[in-house]
């Protein structure tokens, strides 16, 4: 068929040009004719002395070069017609060889251009553009023979510590490598591609089980962890994998691969190096966004709300002090936890405002208990952009005078981790306050990164043990211990030390063996509201 559409378009472009051809092999023909007609007169004059009829028939009886001189006409025409076939032939099948040359170029051009803008230059393989589509092909394949998916984001943690040190010549030869090392790892089925600059997709279709993904995972971080050689340098690098499952963690392309990369957060806080994603610690989930737009509204419609929860001397069993503990109750989620919503006040910096009003509400609940002589220490959160708040101090100093309380009614609690984060200008904040009254409580200690250094220099009352650390003190030899060496510390560095997390009377008899301070935790009572916690100090033992 193909031949025979070329076959007509030659033909058709021969006669054109043959056309062009014959309009100048005419004139040509009328010229010579012409010629002849002005030849056979000039003779016709010559021989009678005028042009006649009877000269010109003299003329070309009598003279043979008018003969040959009337033949030219007619061999001018027949060579001519001849001639501007094969000319017009010739030239059609040029134009048709040009054309066609033209047409092979532009395809492969095209070619080219689809090439590139689907894959990756570096490593040959498919890009974002690609690899989106071949999911989105995937999904829906899975959908119609209810197959399981899975994708796998690898990220190169250290790429730009690499590039920065080795340049682009150098980088892109490791790429190479782990797009090698990666092809070697899978399987024909599974769908490679790189993403970014640093991390790279993996598509697994035809699943039989999930967990195919994990092993997956661990065989990749096996297979980079070995050194890159790159003119003759010896080249580690680490990687992390994130890993979702569909339909599980989304139904759409962009949905699994933007939860792939919070498992790639995940992963990179992860001892294994690879981690499946968990919707819990998603901080851009829909629930966590729409949290961050309801929370100023939240303040102004009073659904903060503060509940207590006991601490108990383990010498003499009777109630020191509460922990004020901040709960939202949300009209649609219910109870959420500061967990949920405090990191996300404080990068919106709506922490400016969340504080304010848990200082007021503890502050006024610690007045109503004074006047009615119930002696209690209260424990406040403060967070870590509180540290770094220069107007904090004149806040507490202001919601103090209005509420009538004593500094030293109040124990403000921070965490290792928030003085680090600027340990210079939150000491200077905990050393002002200090200086009017109050005392400070270091929480969940050895969860953080503190310095003793830094430690002994802050004004501290207290030392909190984090129940991560007392829950298995019965049975963990080494949480024993940790307890133990943590109690030793803070009584030698002058501080009471608090035990959270106390959740049986076996627990509380070991503290009081190790000699623990005070105790808090659900063996004591959960966290209560303002008004059953009234009713739990008027009914407690303690």
């Amino acid at each position: 068929m193909l031949l025979i559409i070329k076959s007509h378009l030659l033909n058709d472009n021969v006669k054109v040009l043959k056309s062009e051809v014959s309009k100048t092999a005419y004139q040509g023909v009328s010229i010579a004719i012409a010629a002849i007609i002005i030849a056979t007169g000039a003779i016709s004059i010559f021989v009678t002395g005028e042009i006649s009829l009877t000269g010109i028939v003299d003329a070309q009886k009598h003279n043979p070069g008018l003969w040959v001189l009337d033949s030219i006409p007619f061999v001018f025409g027949f060579w001519g017609q001849y001639s501007s076939s094969i000319i017009a032939y010739q030239a059609g099948a040029m134009i048709f060889d040009q054309t066609q040359e033209l047409r092979n170029k532009t395809d492969d051009l095209e070619k080219q251009t689809n090439y590139v803008t689907t894959h990756d230059p570096v490593t040959d393989l498919p890009n974002r553009t690609l690899f989106y589509d071949r999911v989105e092909r995937a999904i829906y394949t899975a959908i119609n023979r209810n197959l399981l998916l899975s994708i796998l984001l690898i990220e190169i943690e250290n790429f730009k510590d690499v590039y920065d040190t080795l340049g682009r010549n150098s980088s892109d030869i490791i790429l190479k490598q782990i797009s090698t090392r990666l092809h070697g790892v899978c399987t024909e089925r599974d769908s490679i591609a790189k993403l970014d600059g640093n991390v790279f997709a993996i598509l697994l279709t035809a699943l039989t089980d999930n967990d195919e993904t994990e092993r997956l995972a661990q065989y990749i971080q096996n297979a980079l962890e070995q050194p890159f050689l790159v003119e003759r340098l010896q080249i580690s690098i680490h990687s992390n994998v994130g890993i979702v499952h569909f339909p599980e963690h989304g139904e759409d392309v962009d949905a699994l691969v933007q939860r792939a990369g919070v498992a790639l957060e995940i992963a990179q806080s992860s001892h294994k190096g690879y981690a499946l994603y968990d919707s819990s610690l998603d901080k851009h989930s829909p629930k966590r966004l729409t949290l961050m737009s309801e929370l100023r509204r939240a303040i102004e419609r009073n659904e903060l709300e503060l509940f207590y929860q006991a601490k108990v001397r383990i010498d003499t069993q009777k109630l020191y002090g509460a922990e004020a503990l901040l709960r939202w109750n949300h009209p649609k989620h219910g109870l959420i936890s500061p967990d949920e919503f405090i990191s996300m006040a404080e990068r919106t910096r709506m922490i400016s405002q969340v504080t304010p009003w848990v200082l007021k509400q503890a502050f006024h609940n610690v007045s109503a208990w004074r006047k009615q002589g119930i002696d209690l220490k209260v424990s406040v959160n403060l967070s870590a952009k509180d540290l770094h708040d220069p107007e904090l101090p004149d806040h507490i100093t202001g919601i103090a005078a209005s509420t009538g309380i004593k500094p030293e009614w109040i124990m403000l609690e921070i965490t290792e981790g928030s003085v680090m984060r600027d340990p210079e200008h939150a000491l200077n904040i905990i050393n002002r306050l200090h200086s009017k009254g109050y005392q400070f409580s270091i929480d969940d200690f050895g969860t953080g990164y503190s310095s003793l250094a830094y430690l002994k220099k802050m004004p501290l009352t207290e030392l909190k043990i984090d129940k991560s650390f007392v829950f298995d003190i019965l049975s963990s030899e080494n949480d024993a211990v940790i307890v133990k060496a943590t109690i030793n510390l803070a009584h030698n560095l002058g501080l009471q030390v608090t035990a959270e997390g106390v959740e049986t009377k076996e627990v509380m008899e070991k503290l009081s063996e190790y000699g623990c301070d005070i105790a808090q935790g659900y063996y004591l009572n959960k966290p209560l509201p303002v008004k059953d916690f009234d009713e739990w100090m008027r009914t407690s033992k303690y």
